[in-house]
């Protein structure tokens, strides 16, 4: 069935089939402002010509359930590691536990091109065990892996891709909360967002480190999170500061919209 918030104007169909699919596993339906913020998300991205770059994508947030919440957005959905309904909030996100629990985003990390991909996620609650990994694929030491996460010793975040040193750059702990991410679209360089701020990295790329991306680890070794995550998206190189600002607005609408 067709969406339609007010006379004349229907839902994005994507933006629909998804808000069908969350309430079908959640078995009710979602408030208005929740499906709203989402249809705004996708006509945004839509937008702004990120849409087709995202492959594997969750909200996080917004379900009523955590098996609503891990209905993929795009692609294929991720498989659930030791998380339970406890660790969700529908406002927040999903919580990691620092060692054990994991989301398997089922998408390789060697699925987009070697010089054309992204990561990005959205932290409510950051991370405090040391060091952790929101995302990624490949320990510091594998070749070709891509990941990043926090060392709370320093609060400082690092950013890893596809190099031959253990850790390329960091930023400061102003980008430890909302969104933060990577996109390559060159063979010599990337873009690490975090803060509200972009940084190219001088870093020429490798042969991508072959294994699944994880979601609150980074497959392969320690480096779990305990932080709390409310969106990943995973897939080709895109506009990092334009999906920063969908992704902050989709998340702020949907804790205004729910009781």
């Amino acid at each position: 069935m067709t969406l339609v918030w007010r006379p004349g104007f229907q839902f994005d169909a994507d933006a629909s089939t998804y808000i069908e699919a969350v309430e079908a596993a959640d078995t009710q339906a979602l408030e208005t402002g929740v499906r709203y913020a989402i249809n705004d998300f996708v006509l945004g991205c839509k937008n702004d010509g990120i849409w087709n770059a995202i492959k594997a994508s969750c909200i996080l947030a917004g379900a009523r359930t955590l098996a609503g919440a891990l209905v993929p957005l795009v692609g294929t959905a991720p498989t659930n590691n030791n998380f339970v309904s406890g660790d969700y909030n529908r406002g927040t996100g999903l919580v990691g536990n620092g060692s054990t629990k994991y989301l398997d985003s089922n998408r390789n990390n060697n699925a987009d091109p070697q010089n054309d991909q992204h990561l990005s996620v959205y932290v409510t609650q950051a991370a405090s065990v040391s060091p952790n990994a929101y995302i990624g694929a490949g320990s510091p030491t594998d070749s070709g892996a891509t990941h990043f996460g926090t060392n709370t010793s320093t609060d400082v975040i690092f950013f890893r891709n596809r190099s031959d040193t253990a850790l390329d750059h960091s930023t400061a702990n102003s980008g430890t909360l909302g969104s933060i991410g990577m996109s390559r679209s060159s063979s010599s360089s990337y873009i690490a967002r975090a803060g509200g701020l972009n940084n190219s990295f001088s870093q020429s790329s490798q042969t991508p480190y072959n294994s699944n991306v994880s979601v609150f680890w980074r497959t392969g070794g320690t480096g779990y999170t305990d932080g709390r995550l409310a969106f990943y998206s995973i897939g080709e190189s895109l506009d990092l500061a334009a999906l920063d600002t969908r992704v902050s607005d989709l998340i702020t609408a949907i804790g205004a919209a729910i009781p």
